[in-house]
This record gives C-alpha cells, sequence and structure tokens, in this order.
C-alpha cells in the first residue's frame, strides 16, 4: 500500500514540477497541471476505486467511540477502508475530521484523501442572516464577505466543501426553502449566486480558509407546484431558460466547482437523472468542469417518482444523465461496476466523473496536504473571531427592511421613554439563528430585549403576551404551535397603557422555514394578531417587528401599526442590529426580494410576470378581466420596495443610444431629507413586443449608494446584449429590435419611465 501511495506522491510531483499549478483560481480554468496529475492518478485506480470516489456517505458514526461491529455503519466502515468512499458529509470539527482523513488517507490501497461536506448555508459558529434576508440588502460586497466569514470558520472546523449557494428562484412564500434562496428575481438571483460563490471560495482553492462551492437544486426546484416540497415542477421553456437557469450559469461562469441537482421531476424526468440539464446544458453548452452531487437519496427516490424501475436502473439512469456523486443512496458503489461489466454503462462516463471529483479535490490542495483543514488551533483561533462578529452585525443591519413608518415613529427617542417590549420573540435567543443553523450553538443570538437595553436612556418593560410554540422546536420535527392559549394578553395590554411606546416583536419561530417547512397559512401563526390587536388598542404608539423566513401575509397587522419593521431571522446579532435600527443608529437602506402578499390566495405572485390578454377593466367596472373578485392583483409591499429615514427624489431621466446593441440610462437623485441615507437605485426593462411575450417588466441593473442630506448624485447605468436579450423556447439568447420602456426609481413600483428603439 505504502508503495503505491510513493508512486501517486512522485506521479504528481513531476507534473507539478514541471508545470506552474494555478489552477485553484477559482475565476479561471483549471491548468493542464492538475488535468496531468488526475490522469497520473487514474492510471493507478481500479474500476471500483473510481466507482468508491462517486460515493457519498453520512457521518455514519462516532469516531471517538468504539468502530462499527454491525449493520450499515459497519458496511459504511469498511467501504472507508477500502478506498470506496469519495466524500463524507457532516463530519464537523477538527478531531473528528482528521480521525475519518486519517482512514482515507493511511489505511486505503492509495492513500485518496477524502472532500468534507457540509450544509453551511449562512455561517458556521457566527451566524450570519438567512440568506433571504442578505438578499434584502441589496449589497453585494456584504453578501460576498458574510460568506467569506462562514467559509472561514467552515474551514478552520475542518470543512472543506459546502452545499451552497442555493440559487432557486423562489416566488411562492409558501414553499419554506424561499429563506435559502436571493428570492423571486433571476438578475439580482444572478449577482447574489456569484457574490455567495467568491466569497466561499475566493481566489485560491488551495487557501485552507476557502472551500468549494455547491450551486443548488439543478433545476426547477423552487417552482415544486403549490409551494410544497419535493412536489412536481411544471414549468415551460421559456420560464426554464429567463427565469431558473439564469443564477446557475452566472455561479457557473464565476467558476463554481460543484453543482447539487434536485428533488424535483421536470417535464416527467427527474432532475437527477436529467440529461438535459445535467450533460446538454451544464457540462456541454456552459462547459462546466467541476463534479456534480445528488441531493440527499435523490438516485434512490427516482424509483419512488416511478421513473426508475429498481436500485439498479437507478444508478444506471443517474450516471447516464451525468450525476457524478451519489449521496447517501449506497445505490452507485453497489450498482455501477455490475452495470459497467454488464455493459449498460460505459466506462469513459465513470472515468469522467472520477476524473471531475479528483479535480476538484487536487484544486482544494488535499493531495498537496491532506489535513490542511485539520488545524486546531486555528479552528480555536478563527471560531467566533470578533472580526466576524462585527461582518455578520454589519449584515443583519443591511438586510433590515423598513415597510411603513407613518408619523415617523421611528427612529425612537434614546432617553426619556418607557418602553413596553412584548412578544415571546423579543426574549428568543434560538430564533433568530435561524433554520439551517450550521454549527451554530443553540440560544445564542442577541435577543430583541438585549440589544434594545443596550440603550440605557429608556425604561423597559417586558411582557411575553403569548408563548409562539408549546413545546421547543427542533431540527426534524414539525413546530408546534400555540393556537388557544392568551393567559399572558392581560399583562401585555398593561404594559402598553403604561408606556410610551410598544415595540412588539412577533412571526415565525426559526424552524417554521427551510427544507419540509412548507405552509398553506403564511398569516401570523397562533394567537399573535390577536396579541396584536388587543395591544394596539391599548397603545397606538407601535413598532411591530416581524421575524420570518418567508414574506408573510401582514395585510391585517399593517393595517393595526403605524411603524412596521421587516427582520427576517437575522442571525446571531439580530437583537443588536434591530436596536440599532430602530434607535436610527443605522438608517434601514433593505429592499424585498420578495413581494409580500395581501393573501394567500394570490401566490405565487412576483413582480416580473407576463401581461394577459385583458390586463384591466379600463375603468368600465366589467368582471372579465383578469382580476380577484375578493382582492387586489399588486402585493401589500412589492419587491423592491423598502423605506428609508431619509428621503430621496429621482429627476432627469435622460436614455442615449452611442452604438448599437448599446443603452446608457442617466438620472439624477437626490436626498431631499436632513439625514444621510442609502438607496437602491433600481432600472427595469420592458420589451414591449417580441418573438416571445416578455414580462412587464424585468430588473437589469441596482446601485446601492450613499446620499448626504442635501445631495444630489447622477447615476448612470450601462445597457448591453445581456440586458436587452432573452432566451428563446430552443435556449437560444436572442437580442431583437424593437421598442423598449425603461423605469428608475426605488422600487419595482413607480419610478421615472421613458421609451426607446433598439434598430
Amino acid at each position: 500500500m505504502r508503495t503505491i501511495i510513493l508512486m501517486v506522491i512522485v506521479a504528481t510531483a513531476m507534473v507539478a514540477c514541471n508545470q506552474p499549478d494555478n489552477s485553484s483560481t477559482s475565476s479561471s480554468k483549471p491548468s493542464s497541471a492538475v488535468d496531468q496529475r488526475v490522469d497520473s492518478l487514474m492510471a493507478l485506480m481500479t474500476l471500483e476505486e473510481k466507482i468508491g470516489q462517486m460515493n457519498q456517505y453520512n457521518g455514519f458514526w462516532d469516531v471517538t467511540g468504539p468502530v462499527p461491529a454491525e449493520g450499515d455503519a459497519a458496511m459504511k466502515y469498511e467501504n472507508l477502508r477500502k478506498g470506496l468512499v469519495g466524500s463524507m458529509l457532516n463530519v464537523r470539527g477538527v478531531a473528528e475530521v482528521r480521525k475519518v482523513q486519517k482512514i482515507a488517507v493511511e489505511e486505503t490501497r492509495l492513500g485518496i484523501p477524502l472532500i468534507i461536506g457540509f450544509d453551511m448555508i449562512h455561517g458556521y459558529k457566527t451566524m450570519s442572516p438567512i440568506p433571504l434576508a442578505e438578499a434584502a440588502s441589496w449589497d453585494l460586497a456584504a453578501i460576498e464577505k458574510a460568506a467569506h466569514i462562514g467559509a472561514v470558520e467552515a474551514a478552520a472546523a475542518g470543512i472543506s466543501w459546502t452545499f451552497a449557494p442555493m440559487v432557486d428562484i423562489g416566488r411562492d412564500a409558501r414553499w419554506g426553502r424561499v429563506m435559502e434562496g436571493a428570492g423571486e428575481d433571476p438578475y439580482l438571483g444572478s449577482k447574489i449566486a456569484v457574490a455567495r460563490v467568491n466569497g466561499f471560495q475566493g481566489n485560491n482553492l488551495a487557501d485552507p480558509l476557502t472551500i468549494a462551492a455547491c450551486v443548488k437544486h439543478f433545476a426547477g426546484y423552487g417552482f415544486s407546484e403549490s409551494g410544497r416540497d419535493y412536489n412536481t415542477v411544471d414549468i415551460g421553456t421559456s420560464t426554464l431558460y429567463n427565469m431558473v437557469l439564469p443564477p446557475f450559469k452566472a455561479a457557473s461562469d464565476a467558476g463554481a466547482r460543484t453543482f447539487m441537482n434536485a428533488f424535483n421531476v421536470l417535464n416527467g424526468i427527474p432532475a437527477t437523472g436529467n440529461s438535459l440539464l445535467q450533460r446538454d446544458i451544464l457540462k456541454g453548452k456552459w462547459g462546466f468542469e467541476g463534479f456534480v452531487v445528488s441531493d440527499w437519496g435523490s438516485i434512490g427516490e427516482m424509483i419512488v417518482h416511478g421513473y426508475a424501475a429498481n436500485g439498479s436502473e437507478a444508478a444506471r439512469l443517474a450516471a447516464l444523465a451525468g450525476s457524478d456523486m451519489d449521496m447517501e443512496s449506497y445505490l452507485y458503489v453497489k450498482e455501477l461496476k455490475g452495470l459497467v461489466d454488464a455493459g449498460k454503462v460505459d466506462v469513459a462516463l465513470i472515468n469522467d466523473a472520477a476524473r471531475r471529483i479528483l479535480k476538484v479535490k487536487f484544486e482544494l490542495g488535499l493531495f498537496d496536504d491532506p489535513y490542511r483543514y485539520c488545524d486546531e488551533q486555528r479552528e480555536k483561533d478563527l471560531t467566533g473571531h470578533p472580526d466576524h462578529v462585527a461582518g455578520v452585525l454589519d449584515m443583519a443591519k443591511k438586510s433590515v427592511v423598513l415597510l411603513k413608518n407613518d408619523g415617523n415613529l421611528l427612529p425612537l427617542k434614546k432617553t426619556g421613554q418607557k418602553i413596553a417590549v412584548i412578544g415571546a420573540l423579543a426574549t428568543d435567543k434560538d430564533s433568530p439563528i435561524g433554520s439551517w443553523r450550521g454549527g451554530a450553538d443553540a440560544n445564542s443570538a442577541v435577543s430583541v430585549l438585549e440589544g434594545l437595553q443596550q440603550y440605557t436612556g429608556n425604561q423597559y418593560n417586558y411582557s411575553k403576551g403569548a408563548e409562539l410554540v408549546t413545546e421547543p422546536a427542533t431540527f426534524l420535527m414539525e413546530v408546534k404551535i400555540n393556537e388557544t392559549n392568551k393567559s399572558g394578553f392581560q399583562a401585555a395590554v398593561q404594559a402598553a397603557k403604561n408606556s410610551d411606546v410598544v415595540v412588539i416583536v412577533l412571526g415565525e419561530n426559526g424552524f417554521q422555514s427551510g427544507e419540509g417547512r412548507s405552509r398553506t397559512d403564511i398569516t401570523l401563526p397562533g394567537v399573535q394578531t390577536e396579541l396584536l390587536e388587543a395591544v394596539a388598542k391599548a397603545n397606538k404608539n407601535v413598532v411591530l417587528v416581524t421575524m420570518s423566513g418567508r414574506p408573510l401575509d401582514l395585510s391585517r397587522e399593517s393595517k393595526l401599526v403605524p411603524s412596521l419593521v421587516q427582520a427576517w431571522h437575522l442571525g446571531s446579532q439580530s437583537g443588536n442590529a434591530i436596536a440599532q435600527v430602530i434607535y436610527g443608529d443605522y438608517n434601514p437602506s433593505g429592499k424585498l426580494p420578495m413581494s409580500f402578499p395581501r393573501s394567500v390566495g394570490q401566490v405565487p405572485i412576483y413582480y416580473n410576470h407576463k401581461r394577459t390578454g385583458r390586463p384591466n377593466d379600463a375603468g368600465n367596472g366589467i368582471v372579465f378581466w383578469s382580476h380577484y373578485s375578493d382582492e387586489a392583483n399588486d402585493p401589500l409591499y412589492p419587491f423592491g420596495y423598502g423605506l428609508s429615514y431619509a428621503d430621496f427624489d429621482y429627476a432627469d431621466l435622460q436614455v442615449s443610444q452611442p452604438e448599437k446593441g448599446k443603452v446608457v440610462v442617466n438620472l439624477k437623485v437626490t436626498n431631499t431629507s436632513q439625514l444621510d441615507g442609502e438607496e437602491v437605485v433600481q432600472l427595469y426593462l420592458h420589451d414591449i413586443a417580441a418573438s416571445v411575450t416578455r414580462p412587464v417588466k424585468e430588473l437589469k441593473g441596482f446601485e446601492k449608494l450613499m446620499i448626504k442630506a442635501g445631495e444630489s448624485k447622477q447615476i448612470s447605468f450601462t445597457l448591453g446584449e445581456a440586458e436587452l436579450g432573452f432566451y428563446d423556447n430552443e435556449g437560444n439568447f436572442i437580442v431583437e429590435p424593437g421598442e423598449y420602456e425603461v423605469t428608475v426609481g426605488g422600487s419595482s413600483v413607480g419610478g421615472l419611465s421613458t421609451r426607446f428603439t433598439e434598430k
């Protein structure tokens, strides 16, 4: 065994000496040096060992305890020792990772290191806001930095691969996994996808403080019918190419090293077995050179879908379609050798998959030092580092969206006031961490009450009002909501009566969103709205802070209060961020990445919809047009919307066309208030008439900038073919001549508009 390991080291070292290895730069194509090192290793591998690289197991035993003697754990352990495991997930912490890596490197025939994966979605220990909240910042630099903070802490804990970013477009707030993405818009989603890939992978993938990104879920998962997780997806090719795929393409172009396929069926074929997606588009048209991992057990689930008759057929279909690594269905390691021997799977497909996986391992530097992610001192020094705490606090402040502020109730005065703080979520230190919380410690967030108490000039009176949950919520179990107990209402009402201002914190438990957390009722759960009604009757000066992992139907609540703050689940520094916004030490700048509905009956609701043949009644009062008889068509709060304590005026919109296929849009934005503030200037485009109908408007540019009180700034956007064009129904990108409408403003509604003609 040691002789063969030495041969591998010599072979790879000779290649490395002959050619400089620049392959670890995530933004560039891997160099031929890595390809030659992979080929040298592949020449030494048996078919079984190549298939082993395609096999991923979940952490299956306590490595500090005895070796498993029987059952699945024993089988997995033996496969690990035989070199038949390419990756493990959910093994974390340097001590744990070092032990499993030592088995792979020192006990197997070839000593090929493992790549260790983990769902590090919005932080590892020091938690950033949930991704949907981060998207509300529209601050790409802050999002990239937040991803980097998570990558540093995860890498310090032995992890070399994160199953993020999730770039699924989400239009349906019922779907719990909207919390994990960037919202409803493909342009914003694409920009954020690139920021997160760059944050995870950095400029040098071999840097031990970077990790490989995994772009998921490829593709269409966010369009699950009725917002029910794992459900069927049935969309047209126009939606696929123009709405679903752009963030994936952007992430691939940014150098993401891995992709994950999806649980859903698309056009009758499970994504895991979908050759169009994985071979034709991803690895074909896009030239993706990394590898594709299945989602948890999704290869085996093709049997349940009714697409594969048995495990052997499921393994064959997945391998043919381009799924390179099997996460936790065990079917590749069980079935692929027999399928190759029987001539049902070409060995070239096995070689391609193994080569892709090994290439990423080389790029990560795991062959140069298999223990490069296993430094106990680095883990101790970097976990919870003060710079990380400051970074997630900055991200959290930027993620808050001010939805309503009648009478300028906010910001609050810092002295001389009696403030009632009401709601179970006001003292909750766990829910703010959110779902998909990585390695975070339970109850480790700063609560809202703790954040407010940092401002010592006011007097605080806390009253719970009502429990949100009837028992502690967990990741695996459904959250049990308090639907009946109102015993604390009277104390809360009395606290409101005795106070100048009420800050009431309501919303979702941290585990009410995320995977498997779909909801048909997206109003405030339990008795919370009734609590708000009682409090609002007692005191008209109410600031409602809503925590959630999705857009909620706040139509009743918004009528009850003068001020409404959407605070999402903001992570470790949640309470400090919310308090700094409420007191005005940070002027809110967030804008919604998803539309908030007036009713769940409007869902899915999104700004970039198509125009119907009967879009309105033209004021005639007729019924035969596209509308509801009991609710308006528009959302309660639209995409791109968010208030500031400052006021901004838009003027002097001008469009020029210096050359064909290029349009320059100029305007002036003025801060007309007495406060400095940030504004997200948004540009929307509408292709008036096209060979494929286009949305009523599409985001095609934005800029977030600080404008001082009384200051004016000139803003310029340049639109090229990428902004003017679209994909036809065969996936071809085209730019057509014709008339366009351009609109620029502070949200997807209103703003300044003009037209131009592209010839």
